[in-house]
């Protein structure tokens, strides 16, 4: 790839706020595949123009940005930031690792949305709908007021902030890691915490649940539980096993999704799951 002056490459920020005004797309194309893969690399895209100018390079670009990524959508700027100052490094350092931005997306979309969730849905969200509520019940008109001013003042505060800090902290720590030599132990470290995303998400996310027994009355003991003993949500496991089994052979996520729905109707139905 052909790389660009550092003065080219250089992000400002206008275009930073940019991907600010973009980011509140987040929730808009969600689907069951890649979630927020689309609204992320949609809100990437004034980024990806000003750095790559050839159509290859922004094709590479724009697919690396469209693998799967699901965090709370409030502080999803941070993690822009931080990608935007990685593709920045990437066009103007021949030496740099551009699956390292992949990997830093992955690992830290899981974190962040364990603090973010806690705060905007669990917190924040709860008192605003608590001042709203109260004042709606008494027929007050500032009740759904105050609810949105509660609840959204502080969201897109927090939500431009980071988008900065995103990129600062993402230039800065890159200058330090590339002069350290720790590129490769950050790429590895990332890649592993990522799986480590994606296999508790298989935890937590796919539940198969087989009612059938064996044996009667007190002795009776559920196929679920022979198998939960075996390994828990082993099922879960072989389940996610062999969705990725079938994307190696390249099936489309469509017809797997079709197949998911099918096996899961007919197994309901003849009492299986």
């Amino acid at each position: 790839m052909t790389k660009i002056s550092d003065q080219e490459a250089k992000i400002t920020k206008k275009e930073l706020n940019k991907v600010f005004w973009r980011s509140f797309q987040m929730e808009f194309s969600w689907n069951y595949e890649r979630q927020m893969n689309l609204a992320y690399v949609y809100a990437m895209i004034p980024i990806l123009k000003k750095l790559y100018k050839t159509k290859e390079t922004m094709a590479d670009a724009l697919k690396r940005h469209l693998e799967f990524f699901n965090t709370t959508p409030h502080i999803v700027t941070l993690i822009l930031g931080i990608n935007a100052a990685m593709e920045e490094e990437n066009v103007t350092d021949e030496a740099f690792d551009v699956s390292a931005i992949d990997s830093i997306k992955t690992s830290l979309m899981g974190p962040l949305a364990g603090l973010g969730d806690s705060f905007f849905w669990g917190t924040l969200r709860l008192i605003a709908t608590g001042v709203g509520t109260s004042l709606a019940l008494k027929g007050n008109i500032l009740g759904p007021i105050l609810f949105l001013l509660i609840f959204n003042i502080p969201h897109i505060i927090l939500r431009y902030l980071f988008t900065g800090w995103g990129y600062k902290l993402g230039t800065d720590f890159l200058k330090k890691i590339q002069s350290n030599g720790m590129m490769e132990s950050l790429t590895l470290g990332a890649s592993i915490i990522g799986l480590m995303v994606v296999g508790a998400m298989t935890a937590s996310m796919i539940e198969i649940n087989i009612p059938l027994t064996i044996g009667s009355g007190d002795e009776a003991v559920t196929v679920q539980s022979i198998f939960d003993d075996i390994v828990p949500n082993i099922l879960s496991l072989g389940a996610f096993g062999a969705v990725f089994y079938l994307l190696k052979k390249e099936v489309k996520p469509l017809a797997i999704l079709g197949g998911m729905a099918v096996v899961g109707i007919l197994g309901a139905w003849i009492g299986l799951f």
